[in-house]
């Protein structure tokens, strides 16, 4: 067991960095083991992508609104912090998401997971596929499996098991929403590795998924809001839902990290120019010039950052080949009579082919009931996606007056909205490149070489969603651990 206090940075103060910093520090308090942390943030806030606002009794959102309750390290972490009773789930009452097809807005079918259909009646019957594009679809059934574990591009595994018209009309739309990518670029094992683990096993995703439901095999998005089989066993205090979320928002989650790490130094509306090795321990350079000693650092800063900091590592090259595509989302609230009873829903898709500003729209009011006072509706219109980013370009006038254009046509709301929150995320949505998952595994692997104690984590290298980013930094946690007690 170590004496040495050691001195441990982290760099980023989004969700990633706080749950580093948070298993560091209970795994180190466990161990018996003294460390000194400090965590480096350039913005003048904490929560990175999850930032909640309150204003006139609404509860905005303006990155993420939810996380998917299957996925366990969230729920862990929220046992850990002792505040289930904060959870709230998505409204059971809310109906069916809907997508829009040649103008016209559809419910989705019941059993879709990302196009594949689990239920053959509701498949057949949905007006979001011709006819043709059904009868594409079911040849997964006896297309033949592809061989061996090479990386495609999700979009072109979609297409080739289930046929363009799923692709284009269900599977990229609702995959705007976790990754605003172009699905042809994206890679299928750094995204969906089940995807092809069913293909393989079963010889079709659609078989492959039907089994996997009834093993409760894990899936990133959802096909209804029904709740999941995988969340019936959870604890009484967890709802059971898909999709859950805290009655204060997400950001109260970031609030509950920062009171249990009050032990840590925080230094926000700084960054880091770069990291040298200096003996056995690192200098962090600040952009201001103050040098900082560490014994190791974690960096859950986007890969575009890290690839400044560490460029003189092999291997990171491929850090600058993950392009972060930027969105948008526009909060507008309404008097609750100017939306029609027939289109009451959590909100709706809108793929690409249809020609429209915005990418999709969630009715918060309905999706969850926290959100806005009883007499009022809540939207949030989202704008931008891989290879329609012009919209950054345009003033915030411009862009409001865009998305109300769309939702004049879509929903008939012709009112001037009572409030109105516009959020640019710039740079956020990291587009994971073919063969990622190797490629991160050759750099870590550099890293461990020439520069041990040095750690990526975070969303642009190992999963988007929030309970991915808490699951990896609690791993990279026990990794800085155990390094420390390697060599002492």
């Amino acid at each position: 067991m170590t004496t040495k206090t050691k001195k441990i940075v982290i760099l980023g103060g989004g969700i990633s960095g706080l749950s580093a910093a948070y298993y560091v520090k209970k795994i180190a308090n466990e161990q018996q083991i003294p460390v000194e942390i400090t965590l480096i943030e350039k913005e003048n806030r904490l929560g990175g992508k999850l930032h909640t606002v309150k204003r006139n009794g609404f509860t905005i959102e303006k990155g993420p609104d939810a996380f998917l309750a299957r996925k366990p390290a969230i729920l862990e972490l929220t046992k850990l912090l002792h505040i289930e009773d904060q959870l709230v789930a998505t409204n059971p009452e809310a109906g069916i998401t809907r997508i829009l097809h040649k103008g016209k807005l559809h419910p989705m079918p019941m059993g879709f997971v990302l196009g594949i259909p689990t239920q053959i009646t509701p498949f057949i019957k949905t007006g979001l596929i011709s006819p043709l594009g059904k009868v594409r679809a079911l040849f997964d059934l006896v297309i033949p499996a592809r061989q061996g574990e090479q990386d495609e591009s999700l979009g072109n595994f979609i297409e080739r098991r289930l046929g363009k018209e799923v692709l284009e009309q269900i599977t990229e739309p609702l995959l705007a929403g976790i990754y605003a990518g172009d699905t042809r670029s994206l890679s299928l094992t750094a995204t969906f590795p089940q995807f092809q683990q069913m293909e393989q096993q079963h010889g079709s995703l659609i078989k492959g998924m039907i089994g996997g439901k009834k093993r409760k095999v894990s899936t990133n998005v959802s096909e209804s809001p029904k709740p999941s089989s995988a969340t019936t066993n959870q604890s009484p205090s967890i709802p059971k839902s898909m999709f859950l979320s805290y009655k204060g928002g997400l950001s109260y989650l970031i609030e509950q990290l920062k009171k249990n790490l009050e032990s840590v130094h925080f230094r926000l509306g700084e960054s880091v120019r770069s990291v040298q090795k200096y003996h056995q321990q690192y200098n962090l350079i600040l952009d201001n010039g103050e040098e900082i000693e560490a014994d190791q650092v974690i960096s859950t800063i986007p890969a575009y950052a890290a690839a400044h900091i560490f460029a003189h590592v092999p291997n990171t090259e491929h850090l600058q080949h993950i392009h972060y595509v930027s969105v948008a989302n526009i909060a507008l609230a309404f008097p609750y009579t100017v939306l029609k009873e027939s289109l009451r829903s959590p909100g709706f898709l809108v793929p690409r082919k249809e020609g429209k500003m915005i990418t999709a729209c969630t009715i918060s009011s309905i999706k969850w009931n926290h959100t806005a006072p009883t007499d009022q509706v809540l939207l949030r219109v989202y704008i931008g996606r891989a290879g329609a980013e012009e919209w950054v370009d345009m003033t915030d006038e411009q862009l409001v007056t865009a998305a109300r254009q769309d939702l004049q046509e879509l929903l008939g709301i012709e009112a001037q909205p009572q409030l109105i929150e516009i959020s640019r995320c710039i740079q956020s949505m990291p587009q994971y490149p073919l063969d990622h998952r190797q490629q991160m595994d050759l750099l870590r692997r550099q890293l461990a070489q020439q520069m041990p104690g040095v750690w990526l984590s975070g969303g642009g290298y190992d999963g988007v969603g929030i309970p991915d980013c808490i699951a990896h930094a609690k791993k990279t946690a026990e990794q800085v651990i155990q390094h420390i007690q390697t060599n002492s």
